[in-house]
């Protein structure tokens, strides 16, 4: 349980920021809102907003980083990260591989092809779901609790929920997600109930938070673990760099070499239009821009991403 809510960090307007997020959102008509979830449908697909946190809980932003998005795809990170601490490496890699693929995120293609219908990454569909059914707990509540908590802990944020239209949403149509579960579980890859897994997934796809707390996590991936305030170690050295691995090589759907090479950090998307960065030893950034691109990345989000790492020199490479 954290003790108290944390202060609330200020978060100063960045002019050189803004202007590169006013020019990033001219592109926004070149890419469309999710319409595979019903719920996220809703959403304007010109919106875009960044926030990035600096050492001594220094921030700038753009946009408006108050409004609250679901992580998605963004939660995969976070429940490796999870599975790794409570399991450790062995039993986790044994349920799941640490390669990437060039098919797309949902793609059952791997499953019938590789041994043992074993995920290729934790990054893709398959992988996550993997991880997930990994969460112990007596019931899909209590599993999704542990996870929350853990998500609340890295956020510094104990009002940390999710948006249960979302979860419903998600739950109703994931019909392929089940599939690769039943799949999965045929080669004893998963065990347990699939529906059981389904709702901690979709509700663990449907937490939110804004830029600013995405920005945090991001921030606390960049620096090996530690709390932007206190310096703790929130997250193992080791099993933080396992996951800024996985974000460089995975992180970014069937896109993450050409975005290794174009922008070059640590990097996680979800089809909610947000985008978690972690630029190793500087800081962290929040992002979220609705329109995606046909792979499913926020489009003004990586424009956005380009522009700073031209501009600042990101690229860990």
């Amino acid at each position: 349980m954290l003790e108290g809510r944390k202060k609330k960090v200020p978060c100063r307007s960045g002019v050189e920021l803004q202007k590169l997020v006013d020019k990033a959102k001219r592109k926004a008509n070149e890419g469309k809102v999710a319409s595979y979830i019903p719920a996220l449908q809703l959403e304007n697909p010109e919106d875009l907003s960044c926030a990035i946190l600096f050492p001594n809980n220094d921030c700038i932003s753009a946009g408006d980083i108050e409004k609250k998005f679901t992580l998605q795809s963004i939660s995969k990170i976070i429940s490796l990260a999870y599975a790794l601490i409570d399991l450790g490496e062995e039993h986790v890699f044994h349920k799941v591989g640490m390669e990437p693929t060039g098919d797309p995120f949902n793609s059952i293609i791997k499953l019938e092809t590789e041994s043992q219908a074993k995920p290729l990454n934790p990054m893709i569909n398959a992988g996550a779901l993997a991880i997930t059914s990994l969460i112990k707990g007596k019931d899909a509540n209590e599993k999704f609790t542990n996870l929350l908590q853990f998500v609340r802990k890295l956020a510094g944020d104990e009002s940390i929920g999710f948006n249960r239209e979302v979860a419903i949403s998600e739950f109703n149509t994931s019909h392929l997600n089940r599939s690769l579960c039943f799949f999965m579980k045929n080669s004893g890859v998963i065990i347990g109930d699939v529906e059981e897994i389904m709702e901690v997934y979709t509700k663990q796809c449907a937490i939110e938070m804004n830029c600013l707390t995405l920005a945090r996590i991001g921030y606390i991936f960049a620096f090996d673990g530690k709390d932007p305030e206190t310096n703790e170690q929130l997250i193992p050295k080791s099993v933080a760099r396992i996951c800024k691995t996985f974000m460089v090589t995975c992180g970014m759907y069937n896109a993450s070499g050409e975005f290794a090479i174009k922008i070059g950090i640590p990097a996680k998307s979800g089809v909610s239009g947000g985008i978690m960065g972690s630029v190793p030893g500087r800081f962290g950034i929040g992002i979220f821009g609705p329109a995606l691109n046909e792979i499913g990345n926020s489009h003004t989000g990586l424009t956005l991403l380009e522009y700073l790492a031209e501009k600042y020199e990101l690229s860990m490479f």
